[in-house]
C-alpha cells in the first residue's frame, strides 16, 4: 500500500495527476487502470480521477502485482482475408480474445498472428500487443488489421486518428426501428455504476454512429448495417442499446432474453476500406458473415415473408 498525505505542491490538483507528481514510477495509464479498478481512495472513499485534491487528504494506493504474460506463438488456426510484407487482416472469429491480459494469458489472436509471422510484427503496441493497430470486442467477429512493422503501424494509427478508416458493421438488433437511417452522436465514457462497463455520458468522449436499416423481421428484429466515425470501446453495444434496440446476445448491454441460444452479441465488422499504409493502394475488403449469423437471419427471413 502506498500513502500520500497531500502538501502544499499538489493542492487544488487533480486526484490522477496528484499521484503522477508523487509516484513518476506510476504511468497515468497504471493510474488510470488503478482507479477504474477502485484500487485508489481518498480518506478511505473512491474518487473520481477528477477530484481535486485539499490539504491533508491521505490517499492509498493499493499495489497490484502485475502478473507477467509469458507471450508464445500459439497455432490457432486463422482466415486471412488479405495478407503482404506489411499488413494481415484477418476475419476474426467470435469467441477469440485481441490480446492476452490477465484472465486471458493465451489463447488469443495475438498468439495466433505469433506463430503465422514468426516474429515480423510490429513493436509499437507495447509487449503483450505486437502487430495490433486496433481491437474487436471479444465476441465481435470480423476484419482486424495487424501490422506487421512499426512504419505500417504508424501509417495505420494515424489513419484511425484521423478517421480515414471506413469501418462497416452487419448487427441483429432488438425491437423495430422506425428510421430507414440515422445517426447516433452521444459521447461514450466509463459507466459510474458499473467500472467494467462504458455508458453514454456527457462527460465522455466524442462517439458518432451511423447506422441503416437493411431488413426487419416479424415485428420483433432489425437488419442494421452500422459505420463508425469514432472507435470507442463498445461504441456499436452501448449506442444501440440506449436507443431501445440492444444487440441481439449481448449480456452486458441487453437484459432480453437470449431465445436464440447463441453465445456473444450478433455483431460482425464486414467492410474495412483503408489506405494501404506503404503503397497507398485503396483497400476495400469484407468478410462474410459467420454461418450461425447467416443461419438465424435466414431463418428470420423465412418466417417473415
Amino acid at each position: 500500500m502506498k500513502k500520500i498525505i497531500v502538501d502544499e505542491d499538489i493542492v487544488g490538483a487533480r486526484l490522477d495527476k496528484a499521484i503522477a507528481q508523487k509516484y513518476e514510477e506510476l504511468s497515468r495509464s497504471n493510474i488510470q487502470k488503478l482507479l477504474e479498478d477502485n484500487k485508489i481512495t481518498v480518506n478511505g472513499k473512491i474518487q473520481k480521477a477528477s477530484y481535486k485534491v485539499n490539504k491533508n487528504d491521505e490517499i492509498e494506493i493499493e499495489e497490484v502485482e502485475a502478473k507477467p504474460i509469458d507471450l508464445k506463438p500459439q497455432d490457432i488456426p486463422l482466415d486471412i482475408i488479405y495478407e503482404d510484407n506489411d499488413i494481415v487482416v484477418v476475419n476474426k472469429q467470435k469467441g477469440l480474445v485481441v490480446h492476452p491480459a490477465n484472465g486471458n494469458p493465451d489463447g488469443t489472436l495475438v498468439n495466433a498472428i505469433m506463430a503465422h509471422c514468426k516474429g515480423s510484427l510490429s513493436g509499437i503496441g507495447g509487449e503483450i500487443r505486437p502487430g495490433i493497430v486496433h481491437r474487436l470486442d471479444k465476441d465481435t467477429s470480423g476484419l482486424i488489421i495487424i501490422a506487421k512493422n512499426d512504419k505500417a503501424h504508424i501509417g495505420l494509427s494515424e489513419q484511425i486518428k484521423n478517421r480515414e478508416v471506413k469501418k462497416t458493421y452487419i448487427a441483429l438488433v432488438r425491437g423495430i426501428i422506425k428510421e430507414n437511417e440515422a445517426t447516433i452522436n452521444m459521447p461514450i465514457g466509463r459507466s459510474t455504476k458499473d467500472r467494467k462497463k462504458m455508458a453514454v455520458s456527457k462527460n465522455g468522449k466524442s462517439a458518432i454512429t451511423h447506422f441503416k436499416v437493411l431488413e426487419r423481421y416479424d415485428n420483433k428484429y432489425t437488419l442494421v448495417e452500422v459505420r463508425i466515425e469514432t472507435g470507442r470501446t463498445h461504441q456499436i453495444r452501448v449506442h444501440m442499446a440506449e436507443i431501445g434496440h440492444p444487440i441481439i446476445g449481448d449480456t452486458v448491454y441487453s437484459n432480453g432474453k437470449n431465445e436464440f441460444g447463441i453465445e456473444g452479441q450478433m455483431l460482425h465488422s464486414q467492410k474495412l476500406t483503408f489506405k494501404h499504409p506503404i503503397t497507398n493502394e485503396i483497400l476495400n475488403l469484407e468478410a462474410p458473415l459467420p454461418q450461425y449469423f447467416k443461419n438465424i437471419v435466414e431463418k428470420l427471413q423465412a418466417s417473415t415473408h
